[in-house]
């Protein structure tokens, strides 16, 4: 089976959970001896780049849209990605924070990581549909990198929440006619074609000569499989929230969509 055939059937709805397995094994073998903040409020600044003033704003803005919605969207910036990255970094983080209501699968993680100069959007299950993959480059590359790229982080996180908040709770219909949204047709390039068969192929050898990721496969494979909306008890998953406020994660989960970027 050539690699764009093999792609090709990995596009497919019903090929999405091997997608999943393969993206799972390799953020359980990276994220397992990484640490996370904890999960103290709405703002999350690590990384110590927003002002005061937005983070507090920022929290009264996403604290409006959960309560009129039940969207959770979080904002965090890490002191590092320890080595990791970005994209498995943000799905295991948002797992164990397990943002979004548990089953509405409903949040999202907005990431920024100023140190390697990097930001993801990270976007649950129950989201993929309106907050698209496409739809989340554009924000990084129109309202958030430019910004970040000037030294501004409040204004690249500010701009960057607001229209994620506006795809989010206004009609698709305007965002759909832009003609950068074909990207979401396109097919994938060579190199993915090629990652995605390395990853298949690391995935048997790790089956086979390992009986620690053995056991944390059909782990994972099971609680897909009970749970198709995504696992809700894998092994990096936390928690969540915290009891000072009464903010927490709801239990949601989220599969890799969403989109990054750099500055």
């Amino acid at each position: 089976m050539t690699a764009r055939r093999f792609s090709f059937l990995l596009a497919r709805k019903s090929a999405r959970p091997l997608v999943v397995l393969v993206a799972l094994m390799w953020a359980g073998l990276a994220i397992c001896a990484v640490s996370f903040p904890p999960l103290t409020g709405r703002v999350v600044d690590q990384a110590n780049v927003l002002s005061a003033g937005t983070r507090d704003a920022l929290s009264s803005k996403l604290a409006e849209l959960e309560g009129k919605s039940g969207i959770q969207l979080v904002v965090a910036t890490v002191n590092s990605l320890q080595g990791e990255e970005i994209e498995p970094y943000a799905n295991a983080l948002f797992r164990t924070w397990k943002l979004g209501e548990q089953e509405k699968n409903n949040g999202v993680l907005l990431l920024v990581a100023p140190q390697e100069h990097r930001v993801r959007i990270e976007v649950g299950y129950g989201l993929e549909g309106t907050l698209t993959d496409a739809l989340s480059k554009i924000i990084i590359v129109n309202a958030i990198a430019p910004r970040f790229k000037a030294g501004d982080f409040d204004g690249g996180v500010s701009r960057g929440v607001d229209d994620i908040i506006t795809v989010l709770t206004t009609d698709a219909a305007e965002w759909q006619q832009r003609p950068s949204l074909r990207l979401d047709h396109q097919p994938a390039p060579g190199w993915l074609d090629w990652l995605l068969v390395a990853g298949v192929l690391a995935l048997v050898t790790l089956l086979i000569v390992s009986p620690g990721f053995r056991w944390f496969f059909l782990n994972v494979a099971l609680n897909l499989l009970l749970n198709p909306g995504g696992p809700r008890s894998g092994r990096y998953q936390g928690d969540g929230g915290f009891d000072g406020g009464g903010f927490r994660g709801g239990g949601g989960s989220s599969g890799g969509g969403g989109a990054s970027g750099s500055w």
